[in-house]
């Protein structure tokens, strides 16, 4: 049995997502965030993260833009089955393909030749983008995130030379100086650098926003109600232990798929249908007439 069992419905990633079991005590809250993440955690699985690779992290995160994981994991499974293969296996590939006629990527053309690239970030860097867009088609904006990871895998490639450097200079370096180096790749937003610095580099402290996240931060007024994502984020970074912030993204995420959606949350059916109505100010949420709009729109 696993020393890590965590159930396939929690998105969190179980052990090929990283990190290790927490243990979260509702007694010690000392904010109402805190107190809301610590009621989650009697909810959903409890864990604390880092330990993904810091490149893949990256490429997965890209994918996952704009779209669902049942979207994006298959072309995450399918970009990897095809540019992470050994120098042997992308021979017999070529050898493959040329048989049947069909061309093969630029990193695939020398590799009978001796040449050694079997690392993710030079295969990618290489990929031709056409061919990359075909592989993680069902991500959606394919065309788009393919462009994107070709271009970024070049720069890392540049900048760090192969993705067990850049995996260093991520879990290596101070944390400031990682989310400015990635904020500054064209395609790279707050929720990515984040999302890298919590799964990949294990950073306590980091609580990525995304739409989840921004939605119900507000709702529940854990956040102005009127804040952009770098607003929610800092509030909840504030509010919440360190240690709590990767499981907090993470739980917050699922209770916004299962409970607190976008247009119809769990309380317009019944007040007590929420595990958290008891810690919710409802803004933007009017059980009584079942209108719900943003919570920017519920102040101004």
């Amino acid at each position: 049995m696993s020393d890590d069992p965590e159930p396939a419905e929690n998105i969190s990633g179980g052990a090929s997502g990283g990190g290790a079991p927490a243990a979260f005590d509702p007694s010690t809250a000392s904010t109402r965030a805190e107190a809301v993440i610590d009621r989650l955690g009697e909810l959903y699985w409890t864990k604390t993260y880092g330990g993904r690779d810091a490149f893949e992290c990256l490429v997965r995160t890209i994918l996952s833009q704009n779209t669902s994981d049942k979207a994006s994991q298959p072309a995450h499974d399918s970009l990897m089955e095809r540019y992470s293969e050994t120098r042997d296996e992308r021979s017999e590939e070529r050898v493959s393909e040329r048989s049947s006629g069909e061309r093969s990527d630029p990193q695939d053309a020398s590799a009978s030749g001796g040449d050694t690239r079997d690392d993710l970030v030079t295969a990618l860097a290489d990929a031709e983008q056409q061919r990359l867009a075909e592989t993680i088609q069902s991500a959606g904006l394919y065309n788009q995130k393919s462009e994107t990871i070709v271009r970024i895998a070049g720069r890392v490639h540049e900048e760090h030379g192969s993705a067990a450097a850049f995996d260093a200079f991520v879990k290596g370096n101070d944390p400031d100086e990682v989310r400015d180096a990635l904020l500054e790749m064209k395609g790279v937003g707050p929720k990515t650098a984040d999302c890298v610095l919590l799964f990949a580099g294990g950073r306590a402290g980091v609580f990525p926003v995304d739409t989840h996240v921004h939605r119900i931060a507000r709702r529940m007024g854990l956040a102005p109600a009127d804040a952009d994502h770098e607003g929610v984020r800092a509030a909840l970074e504030d509010a919440i232990p360190a240690e709590k912030c990767g499981f907090g993204h993470t739980a917050m995420i699922q209770f916004g798929r299962e409970y607190c959606s976008a247009r119809k949350p769990a309380c317009l059916d019944d007040p007590e249908a929420c595990p958290l109505a008891d810690q919710c100010e409802q803004v933007g949420v009017s059980p009584a007439t079942g209108e719900v709009v943003d919570p920017k729109e519920a102040v101004e």
